[in-house]
């Protein structure tokens, strides 16, 4: 089937390419909004529009060398761009249809599925909002961290009401950085974790909630924080953030990421 449109014939396949593309530029720009680097790929963009110009026009000296950046710009993009490239890739294996379909390429699931201790988590942030207490807290989901376990000191203990309040207890030397917890296990405290890009982000949140928004856009995790100055609760997932939360948001929240979640995943079995 082929459209007549004045001059130009445009196909069904036509059409079906400029939905894909669409689709593609709108998926890279949720991931680079907010963020210097749609700054970056705007500018690029524009770079390429005056090369096409420039060729158009048959200016030869100058369209040699602007082609030459061109021919480098692949590399360019590379280093440039490389937290979003990791955030793209992360973004299409968590839609991985063999994911969803639950089958498992990389590791065999036990038959009872583990669950993080939600009640102890979310008691443990009762009690450090009512003492304004900071906290830093990461429940993994498929990527496990590695990377960011090794930065700090690993633990792996039981998820503890009395231990989480212990390790963000403002005189011990583990309170700075992030507690991470896989499953029902404390991995690891004291763990360094990569800052937002983000240029919106609101003045009034440290470093504990730009770090946050920071690993939740790095991988695919919900983080906990409670603010020292204010005790206020926020939930990070997907580089977003959910401010001022109750206890009770924050409990449904959890159970919406990991037990229905969890519940689900069985039932397609």
């Amino acid at each position: 089937m082929m459209l007549l449109i004045s001059f130009f014939k445009i196909s069904f396949v036509d059409i079906l390419d400029i939905i894909f593309v669409g689709i593609l530029f709108y998926q890279l720009y949720r991931l680079v909004k907010g963020t210097a680097a749609l700054n970056i790929f705007i500018g690029l963009l524009l770079f390429y529009i005056l090369w096409k110009i420039v060729v158009l026009f048959r200016l030869n000296l100058l369209s040699e060398i602007f082609g030459q950046f061109i021919s480098v710009g692949v590399l360019a993009l590379v280093v440039v761009f490389q937290p979003e490239i990791r955030k793209f890739l992360l973004f299409i294996g968590s839609k991985n249809p063999l994911k969803k379909a639950n089958i498992s390429i990389w590791r065999e699931r036990t038959e009872k599925e583990e669950y993080p201790k939600i009640n102890t988590i979310v008691k443990a942030c009762q009690r450090m909002s009512a003492s304004k207490t900071g906290a830093l807290i990461v429940i993994t989901k498929e990527h496990l961290l590695e990377e960011y376990i090794q930065t700090g000191e690993v633990i792996n203990a039981r998820t503890s009401l009395d231990l989480i309040e212990t390790i963000f207890f403002k005189n011990t030397p583990l309170h700075d950085g992030a507690l991470i917890i896989t499953k029902k296990m404390m991995i690891a405290a004291r763990c360094v974790l990569p800052i937002t890009r983000q240029n919106d982000v609101p003045s009034n949140l440290g470093l504990r909630h730009r770090a946050a928004l920071g690993i939740t856009e790095h991988a695919d995790c919900v983080a906990i924080v409670v603010s020292e100055q204010t005790g206020k609760i926020s939930v990070c997932c997907e580089g977003r953030i959910n401010q001022n939360i109750t206890v009770d948001d924050l409990k449904l929240i959890l159970r919406k990421h990991f037990i229905t979640q969890g519940i689900k995943e069985k039932v397609k079995k």
